[in-house]
């Protein structure tokens, strides 16, 4: 298994704490990036209109490749462009549901005829609705009772993943805590150790300096006395 490497001990360096001035200059770097351009890059394409394909905004590739895609949706189109401009839902057509009579005066067989056809459309509404009601009467509540189980257990269900990524997450922090403050006080006594060893280098060189120059002092004595 590789060891890992870290590069930066959040939970151990107190350099802006020891050395306040850095934190100054964190912030001027900071303010000397650029801000992020407001315009697209020239080789990003231009957007695509999804309801009405064009040309002049669209080169051949693009058109070939969502040729079958891009078609006419007047309606989708209406709907998206209502709810960009926050306009209410228009209301719901009532007319279907009613019974008029012949609209031809005086009425035709065919004006009678497609005013029977409406009621039936209309009872047979009317018998689904009948239908549908006494279904729910039968078995709504029951129905309505297993869907609140299973939203009951899939509710306790997240909590418990909840629960559980949070406390695998202080787990986590702790254990990143634990290996950091390790490693901190590991490379805080390396880093005595070398101050040391660095001293203790300095201290002989300074000693051998002492002795050279006492060897020399010698060595001019011996030679005087040499001479006399």
């Amino acid at each position: 298994m590789a060891t890992a490497i870290f590069d930066a001990l959040p939970y151990y360096d107190n350099d802006l704490e020891v050395h306040p001035e850095l934190k100054a200059k964190v912030e001027k770097e900071l303010a000397r990036e650029g801000k992020p351009p407001t315009t697209l890059h020239p080789k990003v394409p231009p957007p695509i209109d999804l309801f009405s394909v064009g040309t002049s905004t669209i080169n051949s590739h693009v058109l070939s490749q969502y040729s079958t895609r891009l078609q006419q949706r007047p309606l989708l189109a209406a709907e998206l462009a209502r709810v960009e401009a926050n306009r209410p839902i228009p209301p719901l057509d009532t007319t279907r549901h009613q019974l008029p009579g012949p609209l031809s005066t005086p009425a035709t067989e065919e004006g009678w005829q497609a005013a029977v056809k409406n009621a039936h459309a209309q009872l047979e509404h009317q018998r689904l609705r009948q239908t549908n009601i006494a279904l729910l009467q039968q078995y709504g509540a029951n129905s309505w009772r297993v869907h609140n189980y299973l939203l009951e257990a899939t509710s306790r269900q997240l909590e418990k993943t909840v629960e559980d990524l949070t406390q695998l997450t202080t787990d986590l922090n702790r254990d990143r805590k634990n290996s950091q403050t390790a490693f901190g006080a590991q490379l805080t006594a390396l880093e005595t150790r070398w101050t040391e060893l660095i001293s203790n280098v300095l201290q002989i060189e300074m000693a051998n300096v002492a002795l050279e120059a006492e060897i020399d002092q010698l060595a001019k004595k011996e030679a005087e006395l040499a001479i006399s």
